[in-house]
């Protein structure tokens, strides 16, 4: 399938700062189930913009934008072919050790809840597990847009039975690890209808399984994801794999207002 896609994010700030960076992971790359045919970034300071490839694989932009703006826009966008690989991805992109994602953080720390929904899978193992373990989440979190924010962490979606697709893989990923299977958080896009525009990334999660390496789960979806996916950065969660996260400083905070219009399209084969 071949994929357009246009994600573009407008901050608007009451007063003009003194000081602002921004860490961009915006840039999709090649891997066994989707090659970039085009892609560009457009934002100030970009021309000059610090680029690099972190231990997790995902490449990063860090920019300095002029410190006398009150509205900063950031446009990705570009196309890319994808296939279906049922979600393999292969044995890891990075420098990251496989056994380094058994480890907890803040947001996908197991409270006793999600302790019980990993017990619940302990006898069984493979994709097997993986799946059913999938479903489980499913049943525990209900798909309820605008329910949860940035800060919500795996305990507390479980907690409140309610989450969105970023809460649904911290849950995996948190029970994932219990089970002794590794497990990372990974944002991208997904087909989801004709000019249809969505509010934000996707996100999902990765199982490693020895045998096949890097599978994806989406929970919301219940599936593996497939060509419909583009696949953009990876982290040990949400935190280390959200596409534009920054800094910034002024004489005054006032406040600050976001804006995010996301379209992902099929586009037909010439």
């Amino acid at each position: 399938m071949k994929i357009h896609i246009r994600h573009a994010t407008t901050y608007h700030y009451d007063n003009p700062g003194s000081h602002l960076v921004q860490r961009l992971y915006l840039t999709p790359q090649d891997t066994p189930s989707q090659s970039v045919l085009d892609w560009t970034i457009e934002a100030p300071g970009i021309e000059g913009a610090l680029e690099y490839v972190d231990a997790f694989g995902n490449v990063a932009h860090v920019t300095t934008p002029p410190i006398d703006l009150t509205e900063v826009t950031v446009i990705a966008a570009g196309t890319v072919r994808t296939t279906d690989t049922a979600g393999v991805t292969g044995h890891d992109f990075g420098s990251v050790p496989i056994q380094a994602y058994l480890a907890s953080t803040p947001a996908t720390e197991a409270n006793a809840a999600i302790k019980v929904l990993a017990d619940g899978h302990s006898h069984l193992s493979g994709i097997d597990q993986l799946h059913s373990l999938s479903a489980a989440v499913l049943d525990k979190v209900a798909y309820v847009i605008g329910a949860t924010n940035e800060h919500t962490s795996a305990a507390d979606a479980v907690r409140d039975g309610k989450g969105v697709c970023q809460d649904h893989a911290h849950v995996f990923i948190s029970a994932a690890r219990l089970l002794g299977v590794p497990a990372r958080y990974v944002s991208g896009y997904m087909v989801v209808g004709e000019n249809e525009f969505a509010e934000a990334s996707h996100a999902w999660a990765e199982a490693y399984v020895a045998s096949l390496g890097w599978v994806g789960f989406d929970v919301s979806n219940q599936v593996s994801p497939d060509e419909r996916y583009v696949r953009v950065a990876t982290g040990m969660d949400v935190s280390g794999a959200t596409p534009a996260k920054g800094v910034r400083r002024g004489l005054s905070t006032g406040s600050e207002t976001m804006d995010v219009e996301v379209l992902v399209e099929r586009v037909a084969e010439q």
